[in-house]
């Protein structure tokens, strides 16, 4: 009865604020929602307590403190224009764009689906310039993407190996068995397992799971890895952003999805302060304090203080603080908090969730982008929760880095208050229903969509949020279909080089790598002679040289290089091995990577341990 009447109340109110039309409210016993039979059922009380949260947000006012984010729908022709310069692949519209070679050498790594979204988007293009009656240079997409013998071979084995996958038999699983349903493949393009799967290899539909009850997804073991987000340099990554762009829209694509993006329209933010700044802001004054802060120090504060008081405090991210009390603290600590005057003994739990909740709010830009908004919205369209996955997967990894490292900090922080549910009852469902209108209700989109679109947005959105936090092992990490196109494209690079070694400036170089590549006969001696050396340029010792077999790990060589360096001050858990050169720049292994298949992959590569900052 308790349950219906607030349901009821919750109906009446937001017809009251013209929030939602809402058809089915008082008497029928229903919670304010209509399901999508696509999505997974979230309970009728999780759900109440989703719209009790944007009841709270609409009282605080705090929306109306700034002005709102003035968003832009692209004009025919201009995203397809933008998205192909994010890609890379400017040239195919711009013969004076100065990437051009490197364009080149990035169409060569593509997949079939890969291509046909890029083809999409040249086509489009075209069409709209020749509809403006303007000149225009974009070649024929025919022969950008002529097929070679070898490539078809590559497509027809990429087809054959994403069959078995969907089957249950990868490749390392001769006579299949594995449930396909919960096994993640990180070896093929995702598109092209969605193509195999609407091409009817794979037909049956998970089931819908509800409550916290999601499967358990698994990634089979690679013995090249797991690369996480951050193991990477700066200069592949742009090259894995790039890719994963591409990637990300060949998978819509496969999928009959439409993803129109917005483009955000300048406007007066904060320049300094905590709440209503913009990340990029906040890093730029915390940096000024603490050398390569990659979170705002507020949010780690805020996180900090509810993770040593509060984490048993029944409802502590449900149960709002008082709003004259938040309202003053939040002055309080625009006022002390970088001068470390601020009394965090005296600040409340409840407080310290609707701080952090309000930090979100104000961001002046979305956390999830303005560009990659609608594309987060539109994961859930997707037949299948495996595709929903990777569909976020790829969109993480498209995040600027600001808004990435934020974003993990939270869903790490959502995941260890629901480690303590059985003490403060927030279960994985409602930490994401009190969650998702904080994350979602971005100002500027509520004025783009109706009122219809935002109710049903709740279950979606609250589901989205779910899946960041459940699966945040699997989808802060870079897939190896990715990182093998990284390779491929790192080597291309390197051929051409080496064909342009006659240039005049490049002759003193070439006497430096005749000295290099002496040295590397020397090392790639030893790797025959069974030995890998190891290099520890930060610490007293340069090199050491280990036995290679075929069970060693980049723990075992740790565990070496601590058992001969004793007097070292950094722990264990702060040291990498890295694999840097050949095919790759710089890649920080995880600990069960088998460093001969790595060797195999990379034959070029060199191995050096140094300190990581976490």
């Amino acid at each position: 009865g308790v349950r219906v009447a607030y349901v009821s109340v919750t109906c009446d109110h937001l017809r009251r604020t013209g929030q939602y039309n809402v058809q089915r409210c008082k008497g029928s016993g229903k919670a304010p929602y209509q399901r999508c039979s696509s999505q997974d059922s979230l309970d009728e009380q999780a759900m109440v307590d989703y719209f009790k949260e944007v009841e709270i947000i609409q009282r605080s006012g705090d929306a109306e403190t700034q002005e709102d984010l003035q968003l832009k729908v692209a004009d025919e022709g201009e995203q397809e224009e933008a998205w192909l310069m994010e890609a890379g692949l400017a040239t195919l519209f711009d013969e004076s764009a100065s990437d051009g070679e490197d364009s080149i050498v990035l169409l060569s790594t593509l997949t079939r689906t890969q291509a046909a979204a890029v083809e999409r988007r040249v086509e489009t293009l075209k069409q709209t310039l020749r509809k403006r009656n303007k000149p225009y240079s974009v070649p024929d997409v025919r022969e950008i993407f002529k097929p070679s013998p070898a490539s078809q071979s590559k497509v027809r084995d990429a087809h054959k190996t994403t069959h078995q996958c969907w089957n249950g038999a990868g490749p390392d699983t001769p006579g299949g068995g594995a449930d396909a349903e919960t096994d993640i493949n990180l070896e093929v393009s995702f598109s092209e397992q969605a193509l195999i799967y609407k091409e009817g290899l794979k037909v049956t539909q998970p089931q819908n799971e509800a409550d916290d009850r999601l499967p358990d997804f698994r990634v089979s073991q690679d013995k090249t890895g797991q690369t996480r987000v951050g193991d990477l340099s700066a200069e592949d990554m742009k090259k894995v952003r790039r890719l994963v762009l591409i990637e990300m829209s060949a998978l819509f694509d496969t999928c009959g999805i439409e993803v129109k993006a917005h483009k955000a329209l300048k406007v007066k933010v904060r320049e300094s302060g905590l709440f209503g700044v913009s990340l990029s802001t906040l890093l730029e004054q915390d940096q000024r304090r603490i050398l390569g802060t990659k979170v705002p120090l507020i949010l780690q504060h805020l996180i900090s203080h509810i993770e040593e008081q509060g984490l048993d405090t029944e409802g502590v991210l449900r149960i709002p603080g008082a709003a004259t009390r938040v309202k003053a603290v939040c002055h309080e600590l625009e006022h002390k908090f970088y001068e470390g005057m601020f009394p965090w003994e005296s600040l409340k739990q409840h407080d310290a969730a609707s701080l952090l909740k309000l930090f979100i709010r104000e961001l002046p830009y979305p956390l999830l982008t303005v560009e990659y908004f609608n594309a987060f919205i539109s994961v859930l369209k997707l037949p299948t929760k495996k595709q929903q996955l990777q569909a976020l997967n790829l969109l993480l990894l498209l995040l600027p880095e600001p808004n990435r490292d934020t974003l993990k900090a939270l869903m790490e922080f959502f995941q260890r208050v629901t480690d303590h549910k059985d003490r403060n009852k927030m279960t994985l469902n409602n930490v994401a229903v009190v969650m998702a209108p904080n994350i979602f209700m971005c100002k500027g989109f509520r004025s783009k969509i109706s009122e219809q679109q935002e109710f049903a947005m709740a279950t979606g959105t609250a589901n989205i949020v779910r899946l960041l936090v459940r699966y945040q092992n699997l989808l802060w990490t870079i897939p190896k279909f990715v990182l093998n196109q990284v390779r491929k494209h790192n080597m291309e690079n390197q051929r051409k080089m080496n064909r342009d070694r006659a240039v005049k400036k490049l002759l003193k170089k070439m006497a430096y790598d005749r000295e290099r590549a002496s040295d590397k006969q020397e090392k790639n001696t030893e790797a025959e002679g069974g030995f890998i050396r190891v290099q520890a340029p930060q610490f007293s010792m340069v090199s050491m040289a280990i036995q290679l077999t075929e069970d060693l790990k980049a723990s075992d060589v740790l565990t070496r290089f601590l058992s001969q360096e004793r007097s070292l001050s950094v722990k264990r858990e702060d040291l990498c091995l890295y694999e840097m050169g050949g095919n790759i720049k710089e890649r920080c292994l995880d600990e069960e990577t088998y460093i001969k298949a790595v060797l195999e992959l990379n034959p070029s590569a060199e191995w050096v341990i140094k300190s990581v900052q976490h």
